[in-house]
């Protein structure tokens, strides 16, 4: 009995062995989820890029002899991909209107030639469809907490629509359709001021020293730098900042000398030589008309009579009287108690013969203040247009259009003030444009930025960007907006209809549009970066 009994316990202690081997293989079959991958042995270019995949923190990799790309914020926006991770939802990667500059992710420590991948087992999204990774013969991998997607057909082609080419001598190509960054090739102190393209050059300035000076480059080819013009900063006041602005197809420079009361705004012009003139000086404003230069003064205090014009070789302070001199021009004026503030809004636009301008009755407190006026240049004849208080003007398309201090609402009218018509739905339009009848327009939130929204007849209007924007401006067809710093994106860009074309990956310090190109300016390292925008004119 005995012997029987230990023969038991011996066959029982033997399946409970086997057993016990039997429950490795799932222990196995999880770490069986670990692959081993290696690093190209050959280039890898992504949009023109070299990838350095031996110092990269997320390296390219090779898995049963397919290359795997991975999913980080920057290079799948490079190559139009957008993508987000939720723990409940998993992956999803999408073909989306996105773009970035390269971002090479350089890391200190050399990448060994093998490591160790696994197998993705979290939910998969591919441009809406499921993807079951455990049945993929190329699965999606995860890597230093990144995921990894194989370049195959179905996924590179089918998928996302990109061109790849591949042969011994020159590696791995790759090629998506959306719209490029290209790194343009200034002088790293060019970022730090502004910057400008205008008729084939770059525009910017270096400060050496106590001095600024403004140089120009050819577009194609920035290694030929031409001095355009230099001055000596005046450490008085606060901003010594150089801006440049486009005005009636010119282009001009902008900056202060001496303190804030006793100094003067300096305008500049720059010819198509590239040499620049000193055109203005002081606190003004100023307009083109056929008889000469309408200079607007704006000194303080301000006065009535501020209106000039300045025949073509005379100096601005000569010229004769424009308009009535009972009026004040080109300020918006607010009463607040027994005190006063003036706030240019240089609003004054010429139409052929014409001048429209923001006036008020002076002294100020004795009639009408804020209205739109018009000035016949031949005659001097002065007639108010619009009598309503308006906190500023834009004349669009032969009509004018005008937010009123009453209600804070945008309108419109024709040139001479009839036909007027709301058009915001939302007051205190800080920003307003038009583009092919459509009307667009910017209002301050809470947070101390803007939301832009689109007129829409007898309907509430439409908020156009959910993200809060820093400026927006019209190029051709485009509307260019400045995302607010701390958004996903640093800048966005719609058509003329407000339909979203690209979002820019961000943050950028500065935004310049000119014709069918944007500069971005990037925050970080102020970096230039070109992008040609091609839209489909519908």
């Amino acid at each position: 009995m005995s012997c029987v009994r230990n023969k038991i316990v011996a066959w029982v202690a033997l399946v409970a062995i086997c057993l016990g081997l039997f429950t490795f293989p799932e222990k196995n079959l999880a770490a069986d989820q670990t692959v081993k991958v290696t690093l190209p042995k050959f280039e890898v270019k992504l949009n023109g890029h070299i990838v350095e995949n031996q110092y990269r923190e997320y390296p390219l990799l090779v898995y049963k002899d397919i290359t795997y790309f991975p999913m980080t914020w920057y290079d799948s926006r490079l190559l139009g991909l957008e993508t987000e991770w939720t723990k409940i939802d998993g992956l999803k990667i999408a073909k989306s209107n996105v773009t970035s500059s390269y971002m090479p992710y350089k890391s200190s420590r050399k990448n060994p030639s093998s490591v160790t991948a696994t197998i993705s087992t979290s939910k998969i999204t591919i441009n809406g469809k499921s993807v079951d990774n455990s049945k993929e013969e190329y699965p999606l991998l995860s890597y230093n907490n990144v995921r990894y997607f194989p370049l195959t057909w179905k996924f590179a082609h089918d998928e996302f629509g990109w061109a790849y080419t591949w042969n011994s001598s020159e590696g791995l190509s790759i090629k998506s359709t959306n719209p490029q960054l290209k790194a343009v090739n200034l002088p790293a102190y060019a970022g730090e001021n502004d910057i400008a393209m205008f008729e084939g050059y770059y525009y910017f300035t270096e400060t050496v020293g106590s001095t600024n000076q403004v140089y120009r480059v050819p577009v194609g080819k920035t290694s030929s730098k031409e001095l355009v013009y230099s001055y000596a900063l005046d450490t008085s006041y606060m901003n010594n900042a150089l801006r440049f602005e486009i005005r009636d197809n010119e282009l001009w420079f902008i900056y202060h000398m001496g303190g804030a009361t006793m100094g003067s705004d300096v305008y500049g012009k720059i010819s198509e030589d590239g040499k620049a003139i000193i055109e203005h000086d002081g606190y003004l404003d100023f307009r083109d008309t056929p008889y000469g230069t309408l200079i607007i003064d704006q000194f303080v205090p301000p006065s009535g009579n501020n209106l000039r014009m300045v025949p073509a070789g005379q100096d601005d302070r000569q010229g004769t009287s424009v308009g009535n001199p009972d009026l004040i021009y080109g300020w918006h004026i607010t009463n607040e108690g027994t005190s006063l503030s003036f706030n240019s809004e240089r609003s004054t636009t010429i139409i052929g013969e014409d001048v429209f301008v923001l006036a008020s009755s002076y002294p100020v407190g004795t009639g009408d203040s804020n209205n739109i006026y018009k000035i016949n240049l031949k005659n001097n004849e002065t007639e108010r247009i619009i009598k309503a208080k308006v906190s500023n003007f834009k004349v669009l398309k032969n009509k004018l259009y005008y937010v009123k201090d009453a209600d804070q609402y945008l309108y419109s009218s024709s040139l001479d003030g009839t036909n007027e018509q709301q058009l915001s739905t939302n007051k205190a339009a800080y920003w307003y444009g038009e583009i092919d009848g459509i009307v667009y327009y910017t209002v301050a939130n809470t947070l101390g930025t803007f939301n832009l929204y689109k007129s829409v007849p007898s309907k509430e209007d439409m908020l156009v960007v959910y993200e809060p924007l820093e400026s927006v401006q019209f190029e051709g067809a485009n509307l260019i907006c400045k995302l607010a710093e701390g958004e996903d994106y640093g800048v966005m860009i719609l058509d003329k209809s407000g339909n979203h074309y690209l979002s820019v990956t961000g943050p950028v310090s500065n935004v310049i549009a000119y014709q069918d190109t944007v500069l971005v300016v990037t925050k970080k390292d102020r970096s230039v970066f070109e992008l040609v925008i091609i839209v489909t004119k519908k």
